[in-house]
């Protein structure tokens, strides 16, 4: 599911009005969509800025793995290692790079490229996304 909303976010410039105006109107629901803070395709904006854009390829790639079971295989030789508390941690550990990029752009005011919001934000989406399919995995449907 992240792949394709990736995807979508990707061919939004291009798609029909109709259908691009759900994914823009989709996007600003979940983001300030500020022209000079997001990537243009052939001139045309994405519907997310470039921090959310990495956000959600970070999401894509976590959700293939954790889908692939290569998290998993990891796992299960490290039963006792994947606790929440873990979990917490390495989503913690995973934001550090969004929330310094964030800190140094608005507390000490230095300019940022899209390139390194985006690129900041891979990991952070990446984690959550393991921790979602690894959630999603342990669900037991009676």
């Amino acid at each position: 599911m992240a792949a394709a909303w990736l995807l979508l976010l990707i061919t939004a410039p291009f798609l029909t009005t109709p259908a691009a105006g759900v994914l823009y109107a989709g996007g600003a629901l979940i983001c300030h969509q500020l022209p000079d803070r997001s990537f243009h395709l052939q001139g045309i904006q994405l519907p997310v800025c470039a921090r959310c854009f990495g956000l959600y390829g970070g999401a894509a790639v976590g959700s293939a793995v954790g889908a692939a079971g290569f998290g998993r295989r990891w796992l299960a030789r490290r039963p006792l290692a994947w606790t929440p508390s873990l979990k917490l941690a390495a989503t913690g550990a995973a934001a550090v790079p969004t929330l310094v990029t964030f800190a140094l752009e608005w507390g000490l005011g230095w300019p940022m490229s899209n390139e390194v919001r985006a690129i900041a934000a891979l990991p952070l989406g990446c984690a959550v996304a393991l921790v979602v399919v690894s959630a999603l995995a342990t669900v037991h449907y009676d």
